[in-house]
């Protein structure tokens, strides 16, 4: 009886398209939507990914993210390092700044400065360029960040520091070393390009030494943002921080945790959550409209079929599991057809720069979704099924 009904089913090739196509189509979203709102959480702790050697990071009391910052103490340092179980702790500056290009064009920028002994916080250069470039007198190095055409400086010379105002609609080239710009009125030279992780929401950074970002952002008589704590060898990470918050009162996260702590604050705070949400909803109510409407199409159009077997002695238990058959069928395959067009998808948008990180559970969420759609699609099509009599048969044309 099941394969009779499975015959059914593909025969009406029509139909079985348009079932495959709502279930792919639903799969195909929910798993997109899923996995491009995990890039951007994954780009969220970018600062945090950037600093694997970072064991544990001390900051305010008020600091739950990277995104959300107040400066500490030079002094406190020093109160971290008399901790017992520290290896070392680096400082690590968080600030903004505008800086001006050779167009005169403004761009607003994060300011990081990072260690000047060790340069820890300091992402790889392009072009095979050292870090230690960064101990050059006023060196910088930019990134973009997740942005687009926010490193750009005139292509002609005689656009560069123009003296009868900006030239902003010349033509433009990325910076590279050697170029010059200024940031809240000092000259900064450029010396490479940093591959830094993309962030989110997205922001050209620029990366100098703790010591010229102390220069160059405006004046604070704070600008520690973080320690970056390393642990003695054989210290747990947990029970250093508990140490450092029991011994100087800030707020001392190990990177897992403050990597979960910025995840969570952005659930909670950003309005890209419910722009997901509306894109997963979208994407149930279409899958739920073909699927439903189709099998219920298909289901009501192969009542004759139904009826004669039911003349012939199936029970509506028996008609209820070839439909579910059916409708598991169909879940199964498109399913499959959604998430590999997801997979593709995917490596598309990786390729352009884009969020996109399909996790472990990703897919699950789109089975799940998917599992949702067929359940409700199948329980619409009971009915016509189980008040079938098998006398309809006679009343068919």
């Amino acid at each position: 009886m099941l394969r009779l009904g499975m015959r059914m089913l593909i025969a009406d090739r029509a139909r079985y398209l348009a079932l495959l196509f709502g279930i792919a189509f639903t799969a195909f979203l929910v798993s997109f939507a899923a996995s491009f709102f995990c890039g951007f959480m994954t780009r969220s702790f970018a600062l945090i990914a950037e600093n694997p050697a970072a064991d544990v990071w001390v900051m305010d009391p008020a600091i739950v993210t990277p995104e959300q910052t107040v400066n500490m103490p030079g002094a406190t340092l020093n109160r971290i390092r008399s901790v017992d179980g520290v290896s070392s702790a680096r400082p690590l500056a968080l600030g903004a700044s505008a800086v001006r290009f050779g167009n005169g064009g403004i761009q607003v920028f994060q300011i990081i400065g990072v260690d000047d002994a060790t340069l820890a916080g300091a992402p790889s250069l392009e072009d095979g360029l050292s870090q230690t470039v960064l101990h050059h007198p006023d060196a910088a190095v930019p990134a973009a960040g997740g942005t687009e055409g926010k490193l750009e400086t005139p292509a002609r010379p005689s656009d560069l520091w123009p003296t009868d105002g900006p030239h902003l609609d010349v033509p433009t080239r990325q910076v590279t070393a050697g170029d010059d710009v200024v940031v809240n009125g000092h000259r900064v030279k450029i010396e490479g390009v940093a591959s830094a992780l993309p962030r989110f929401p997205p922001r050209p950074l620029l990366y100098m030494t703790f010591a010229n970002a102390s220069r160059v952002l405006p004046p604070e008589r704070r600008i520690l943002t973080f320690a970056l704590v390393k642990a003695k060898l054989g210290i747990d990470s947990h029970e250093l921080a508990a140490r450092i918050e029991a011994s100087t009162g800030l707020r001392a996260r190990t990177a897992q945790e403050f990597r979960s702590d910025t995840v969570w604050w952005f659930l909670m705070n950003s309005e890209d959550v419910g722009d997901v949400a509306s894109m997963l909803v979208l994407a149930m109510a279409v899958g739920f409209g073909v699927t439903g409407v189709m099998l219920y199409m298909f289901t009501h159009a192969s009542l004759g079929q139904y009826a004669v077997l039911k003349a012939m002695g199936a029970t509506s238990k028996m008609l209820i599991s070839i439909v579910c058959v059916q409708a598991g069928f169909c879940a199964l395959v498109g399913t499959g057809l959604g998430l590999g067009m997801c997979a593709i998808a995917g490596r598309l948008t990786d390729s352009q720069g884009l969020p996109f990180r399909m996790m472990w559970f990703t897919p699950l969420v789109g089975a799940a979704a998917v599992l949702v759609v067929s359940l409700a699609a199948a329980l619409i099509s009971f009915r016509p099924v189980v008040k079938l009599q098998p006398a309809t048969v006679f009343s068919m044309n």
